[in-house]
């Protein structure tokens, strides 16, 4: 606990520029973005000027000692967050309060909608938004969690054969995380081999590893920051289709980081790598999109896909991951993050992408 990068200032100018009053942050991913404070419970509240954090005994201490910019407040009881709420909201006279509409359940939404005294209005796109563009701090900070999953991916290497199970190379794996620094890993990793490689989100299985192709999809946390990264290895020689489907993978993935930069869409970053497939007469084969967001959540705004038709802005970070998934045969994915610049991207995966034969 104690990640010190918070963004309670720029949620205040943001109300203030909106003429807002105040945002209720309740879901742990934004309350992380929001103090810099990691806990599996808190409310934050934020108005144009000033900020409070209310948690329980469990956390007040260290929330306390964590968080900067905010007052920090003990609630108990049935009622503890809503009456610690309604306080500020008659000592300011607030009028409305955000509320993280895509983020509560119907039932935690008819609770705050009934015991606070203002009324409710939705501000979940609007916390999307701030997110969506990282800090030079926060993207030194997905740096580091990609160096640590890298390392990772690195020491297992040597440790594939046909005599060790999916399920054992995905412990391996993750036993390296921790080793090498990670807090935790970003999603269970994704090890399937053989005929199981066309499963874009295939789970590892006690079978041991196939010849063919293996694709290992893998991320780590660190501060609370996220990495995604996946590489497709060959076990035994490939076929000449198999180097065929690989090669127009990677020839997808550089087409559209090529065309990836601030200003233009999702729609058309999938398009350009889409394209590619298509021409290769594997357009069937490629059914999710070129790639999502990434940050304090493995998936978050925003996504280079064919449902995105808004630009893509200077500071989002971005996965690049075209595949082709030919069903009880093979499939490939090659998966980097892309920081976007007005000039392009820059890469944070350093990884290599030639097909790696084991």
């Amino acid at each position: 606990m104690g990640f010190k990068i918070n963004n309670l200032a720029k949620i205040m100018r943001v109300l203030r520029d909106r003429d807002g009053d105040c945002v209720m942050v309740t879901s742990p991913a934004n309350r992380l973005y929001a103090t810099g404070f990691e806990s599996s419970a808190g409310v934050a509240l934020v108005t144009r000027d000033r900020a409070w954090f209310f948690t329980d005994s469990r956390y007040f201490e260290s929330a306390a000692a964590a968080i900067e910019g905010a007052e920090i407040r003990q609630v108990s009881g049935h009622n503890g967050y809503s009456d610690a709420i309604n306080a500020i909201i008659s000592e300011l006279g607030l009028r409305r309060v955000g509320f993280e509409d895509e983020r509560v359940t119907c039932s935690e939404y008819e609770v705050w909608r009934t015991r606070l005294k203002a009324p409710l209005f939705a501000v979940s796109a609007l916390l999307g938004r701030l997110r969506s563009v990282k800090s030079a701090a926060e993207l030194e900070a997905m740096k580091r969690a990609q160096r640590v999953a890298e390392r990772s991916f690195e020491q297992i290497l040597p440790l594939i054969n046909r005599d060790i199970s999916e399920k054992e190379l995905a412990a391996e794996l993750i036993y390296r995380f921790l080793r090498n620094g990670a807090d935790d890993k970003s999603f269970d990793p994704i090890v399937v081999s053989g005929t199981r490689s066309s499963m874009p989100h295939g789970v590892p299985t006690d079978h041991k590893i196939q010849d063919g192709f293996l694709t290992i999809d893998f991320g780590v946390r660190v501060d609370g920051w996220c990495s995604d990264t996946t590489r497709t290895l060959c076990v035994g020689e490939p076929t000449h289709e198999m180097l065929r489907v690989y090669a127009t993978v990677l020839r997808a993935q550089l087409r559209g980081i090529e065309t990836a930069r601030a200003g233009v869409t999702g729609r058309e970053v999938d398009g350009a790598a889409r394209a590619v497939i298509d021409e290769a007469g594997y357009g069937g084969y490629f059914g999710h999109g070129f790639g999502h967001g990434l940050g304090l959540e493995v998936h978050e705004q925003p996504n280079a896909s064919e449902a995105n038709d808004k630009p893509l802005p200077h500071g989002a970070v971005i996965s690049a991951e075209p595949g082709i998934y030919l069903p009880g045969r093979f499939g490939v994915r090659i998966e980097d993050v892309l920081y976007i610049t007005e000039d392009g991207s820059e890469n944070i995966t350093s990884l290599p992408k030639e097909l790696t034969v084991v």
